[in-house]
């Protein structure tokens, strides 16, 4: 779920902490992806097919912008997230939601397809986002992709929606330093105005939208003074409201020992023994793919290598300056195992 109505406050109340950019932007950067919300993309997208087609795709769309990716995975969630869990669960029509963070068969077989692809895959100990969130705050990575909003309550400076190669397609960036200098507040009462929006962590106090929650926390400060001054007749507040417990989630995520991450060559072979399975239709669709994979790749370094021999004498177009995009009034948004094989080139 992410934060309710967080993106939607940004752009009303912080829109200079939003940026829109072109894939291209994120040549060479290092970028944490959270895998389920990837996964959970192509589920809803194409429920008849296997989410495993859409990640290899995608994947090989971030390598051959030489984006090096890494992918995390959820870990055992926290005792704070069952309600959410029950509810989805029972939503979805499954009967037993998963406390325990075992890997489903679906998501080893995602950890094997990586594999093949030859990108760092990391198991955080807990939900992915919080993980890598800090990441980008350790600085062993440059961004999250993810499109749930509350990688910014975990401390995640740059958190990037809509990371795909589709015409037409910016990429949304959100600058956490921004926010918080536009919105005036700290990072501590940041994340107690996520709480008051709602997040996954804790009850909200209903009736209160997302402009009066950030008026409250600008005048107040806290929750526990926010209480103090509302009408409890119109905004009733949770009975054993655990915002402490969720505030703690934010903003004390346990340190995490991640491992040396290293890119690796795409395994063709082993990419089409695996998603295959003896279908020669999907062995010559994985095989026209992994070819034009080599050959844009090859393209876009072949331009960066020129582009760099020209440096500051190379001459500009006005294409350069005006890059045209979809005609809009307003932004648009949506809502370390690696193989043996061959190091990429950096």
């Amino acid at each position: 779920m992410g934060i309710t109505k967080l993106a939607d406050l940004i752009r009303l109340d912080a829109p200079d902490a939003i940026s829109h950019k072109d894939i291209s932007a994120y040549t060479g950067k290092v970028i944490a992806l959270d895998t389920s919300v990837v996964v959970n993309q192509f589920r809803a997208a194409t429920p008849s097919l296997s989410p495993l087609t859409g990640l290899f795709f995608r994947t090989l769309t971030f390598l051959e912008h030489d984006i090096k990716p890494v992918f995390v995975f959820d870990g055992k969630p926290p005792v704070e997230k069952r309600a959410i869990l029950e509810k989805r669960a029972e939503t979805a029509g499954r009967n037993f939601p998963n406390f325990t963070g075992t890997a489903s068969s679906q998501i080893k077989d995602c950890h094997k397809l990586l594999k093949h692809l030859g990108v760092p895959v990391i198991q955080a100990p807990g939900d992915a986002e919080a993980l890598c969130a800090r990441l980008v705050k350790d600085g062993t990575v440059d961004a999250v992709a993810s499109e749930d909003m509350d990688t910014l309550p975990f401390g995640a400076n740059i958190l990037i929606r809509q990371l795909n190669a589709k015409k037409d397609s910016d990429v949304v960036e959100y600058s956490l330093p921004k926010l918080l200098e536009k919105l005036q507040i700290s990072h501590e009462e940041f994340v107690d105005l996520c709480i008051l929006l709602g997040c996954d962590y804790c009850d909200k106090i209903h009736g209160l939208g997302p402009r009066r929650a950030l008026t409250l926390i600008r005048t107040h400060r806290t929750i526990e003074e926010v209480v103090l001054h509302i009408n409890r007749q119109t905004h009733p507040v949770p009975n054993s409201w655990k915002y402490k417990e969720a505030r703690k989630v934010f903003l004390d995520a346990p340190p995490t020992w991640v491992p040396e991450l290293v890119w690796a060559e795409p395994d063709e072979e082993a990419l089409v023994g695996f998603l295959c399975h003896s279908n020669q239709k999907k062995v010559e669709r994985v095989r026209r793919r992994m070819e034009r994979f080599r050959e844009k790749r090859e393209n876009i370094r072949n331009k960066r290598e020129k582009e760099k021999e020209a440096g500051p004498n190379k001459q500009t177009h006005i294409e350069d300056f005006f890059r045209v995009t979809r005609k809009r009034n307003h932004p648009v948004e949506v809502t370390s195992s690696t193989s043996g094989n061959k190091k990429i080139k950096q």
